[in-house]
């Protein structure tokens, strides 16, 4: 089918043509002769790069520029949402019936908030979490979603992100049951189960615009799928390492999956010593200049250097204890080639789109603490397949796993290569998932009556997969936990929920976690300090997974417990009486330490070496702490805990920055981070007073601190600006100064 042939609107025609497309693929042609342009939901289950996404792109067009509404475009991880935005900014020129262009908004954050500027947009892209919590707040704009596209689907079967996916799913459905649903995936074994959910037609293909050869390495050979032989040169000794560098040799790249961070690390490295004899000149040129740029941007840890060593070889490693700003650098560079074998966790996998000629699975075990080690399954291994295969540079795409004898060869193609993905369970029927699913359902009205909720969790997934009758006794529990914990108040057959169920549901956290903080804050503690909140929010579930300590880290947090037992607001447990439960104690401890030292300003580096915290593993810690002492201020609040408001906003803002409180006033204006803030104080600008007189003159003097950011500061806290600073300041807008300054520091 052409795109000309396509019913949609001439200038979503025009943009397409521009961008190179001149007919559809056959999943797509299957997709738009289903009646996806007409307001059909589909289950669409085709490979990586068979152009799911176009299709709800024509739908989501089509849909808007005719009927007017909105659309809503459902990921499971921040980074795919941007990546989503990013290629929906082609079509920001269109012009809409109404004389407007059509507007696209990403919104991925703050979970205490309705935004209601949303409803100036049309094309909304959002997270699953995100969008729960709009529906919990009640979002008005919500009612004008017409059509729906819920990307990466099989993670349905996710115990930690499928039930929010589908409580969001259900939710939209109760709200407008005409709702047009797009849901795409690239492995869905049981699309038909899905699609009957739905209400829609399932669409399943293993077409791929690039041919998918799997296969299985043993003693130099990959034994492929169609049971034919290739020989891989043995440059290194290590078969991971040979299979990826054939693929470099022969002008692609490989893409390395490995069990886990440190294995990665290690596998770049070595990796890298190999494959830095055979760049060009050229290439060791750009590859040296993307090191340089990695050791200038954010903070010099071990890590970035280690990451800056590989990248210069032209390899690299990535995983989530990466900083954000080196991820980024990894996987731009990566899409532009420069970046020639990548070795990376699971978690890529399921993330930013990374597609390679050759992927290589260096283990197919996983190890889980208090379980060992077990197979991956089928579905994740045919997610790592997925990224073999560049559409418009590679003829095939290779997925190829490790076997270390023939035994293993055989179960390998028997149970991998030669097997389908799993069907797609429903894990909604798990206690900690569900307890903040019937809280919101109950806080938003959506159920006002035992009997309008179990209703409600009758028309899940889980309800379908199973039984109607069979959630009902689960619902039933968690009842009984939000009653038992005056969440919710229950007269005859009527429900709802108390103002603490309403605050907690619009908190975003975990029911069990707003108990903990509840209970804490009555029960106080003798002396009440930063380590007394920080360790209160450690013990919530809502920090997950726990830092567990190191030996020699056991001994230090000991001596912390009995040195400050006076501190927590929680009974210490007794190491001889309940092992588990004092363990559990000093991983929460170690979390508190760890924000301790982030708020004394200890860099990430010393935080690295004295926890084993990495960077990306810090950030993230940083912003579930930063939401549980906001959530934490708002149950103060609620509990009439008045003298605990300013304590808990100043530790949040010290969270929030990494400082000291004495920086606390300086870092509340825009542009002044814990680096700035400590270059001002050391230099004698002290306070907002101290700012508002200083002259731009002053303030230009102080390191970091260029032209654009004095003259932000001075706009911020007031004070005259000299008519000869002002022309300085004119000269020099751009903040190409300070980012200079702030890449060497």
């Amino acid at each position: 089918m052409l795109i000309d042939e396509l019913d949609v609107p001439a200038q979503v025609k025009s943009i397409l043509k521009s961008e190179g497309y001149d007919s559809l693929y056959p999943p797509q042609e299957d997709a738009i002769r289903a009646g996806a342009l007409n307001g059909k939901s589909l289950v669409l289950a085709s490979p990586t790069a068979s152009g799911k996404t176009l299709v709800a792109e024509l739908c989501i067009l089509k849909n808007i520029l005719e009927k007017g509404g909105k659309a809503l475009y459902l990921t499971p991880l921040r980074a795919l949402a941007s990546e989503k935005y990013d290629e929906f900014q082609k079509y920001a020129n269109i012009i809409k019936p109404t004389g407007e262009k059509l507007k696209i908004v990403l919104t991925t954050g703050d979970y205490d908030s309705s935004d209601y500027w949303i409803e100036k947009y049309d094309v909304i892209i959002s997270t699953n979490e995100k969008t729960d919590s709009l529906l919990r707040h009640r979002a008005r704009w919500i009612t004008e979603v017409q059509i729906v596209v819920a990307d990466e689907v099989h993670l349905l079967t996710e115990p930690a992100r499928g039930p929010t996916l589908e409580v969001v799913l259900t939710r939209l459905r109760q709200i407008n049951p005409k709702v047009h649903i797009l849901a795409l995936s690239a492995t869905v074994r049981n699309a038909e189960e899905v699609a009957d959910w739905l209400d829609a037609s399932p669409i399943t293909t293993e077409w791929r615009p690039v041919p998918l050869k799997e296969g299985i390495y043993l003693n130099g050979k990959i034994q492929f799928r169609d049971g034919s032989l290739r020989a891989v040169p043995q440059i290194s000794a290590n078969p991971v390492i040979d299979t990826a560098l054939e693929a470099v040799n022969d002008g692609a790249q490989s893409l390395i999956f490995t069990e886990t961070r440190r294995i990665s690390v290690e596998t770049g490295r070595k990796a890298g010593q190999i494959l830095r004899r055979f760049l060009r000149p050229s290439e060791a040129r750009s590859s040296k200049g993307i090191s340089e740029r990695i050791l200038k941007t954010g903070e010099r840890t071990t890590l970035s250097e280690a990451l800056a060593d590989q990248v210069v070889c032209g390899a690299a490693f990535h995983h989530a204890g990466l900083a954000n700003t080196h991820r980024r650098i990894v996987e731009e560079e990566f899409r532009k080639g420069h970046i020639k074998i990548l070795a990376a966790t699971p978690t890529l996998a399921a993330g930013v789109n990374l597609p390679a000629r050759t992927v290589v699975i260096s283990s197919y075990e996983r190890y889980e603490p208090g379980y060992g080690r077990y197979p991956i399954s089928v579905l994740e291994y045919k997610q790592f397949c997925g990224r073999a295969g560049r559409p418009k540079y590679d003829k095939f795409g290779e997925a190829v796993l490790i076997a270390k004898n023939e035994d293993e060869r055989d179960y390998l193609m028997e149970n991998y290569v030669l097997s389908k993905p799993e069907k797609l369970w429903s894990k909604l029927g798990i206690e900690k998932v569900l307890r903040p699913h019937v809280l919101s359902t109950i806080a938003t009205g959506f159920a006002r009556t035992v009997r309008g909720l179990n209703e409600f969790f009758a028309q899940t997934f889980y309800a379908h997969q199973y039984d109607p009758r069979a959630i009902r006794p689960k619902v039933e529990e968690v009842l009984k936990f939000l009653y038992r914990e005056k969440m919710v108040e229950i007269e005859e057959d009527e429900i709802h929920a108390t103002e603490f169920g309403k605050k907690v549901s619009e908190l975003y956290v975990d029911p069990l976690s707003s108990v903990i903080i509840r209970d804490g804050l009555y029960r106080r503690a003798k002396h009440i300090t930063e380590l007394s909140f920080l360790q209160l929010i450690a013990r919530t579930p809502d920090i997950a997974p726990k830092m567990y300590p190191r030996r020699k880290e056991a001994e230090l947090l000991e001596n912390i417990a009995q040195t400050h037992s006076e501190e927590f607001m929680c009974d210490v447990p007794d190491m001889w009486e309940d092992q588990v439960a004092y363990e559990e104690f000093l991983a929460e401890l170690k979390i508190a330490s760890v924000l301790l030292d982030w708020i004394e300003e200890s860099s990430e580096e010393r935080i690295l070496e004295a926890h084993r915290a990495e960077p990306g593993d810090l950030l993230r810690l940083i912003e579930i702490a930063d939401w549980l002492l906001h959530s934490s201020h708002e149950l103060a609040k609620l509990f009439g805990h008045k003298d605990l408001l300013k304590p808990l906003s100043v530790l949040r803002i010290r969270v929030e920055n990494g400082v000291r409180a004495e920086l606390v006033p300086l870092v509340t204006l825009e542009g002044i981070g814990r680096v700035r803030a400590r270059m001002l104080y050391s230099n004698g600008m002290k306070t907002i007073d101290d700012l508002k007189h200083a002259t731009a003159t002053d303030l230009m003097k102080i390191p970091l601190i260029g032209p654009t950011m004095a003259k932000k500061i001075k706009e911020q806290v007031g004070g005259k600006i000299r008519a000869e600073e002002w022309e300085v300041m004119k000269r020099d807008t751009d903040g190409t100064e300070e980012q200079r300054l702030l890449s060497e520091y």
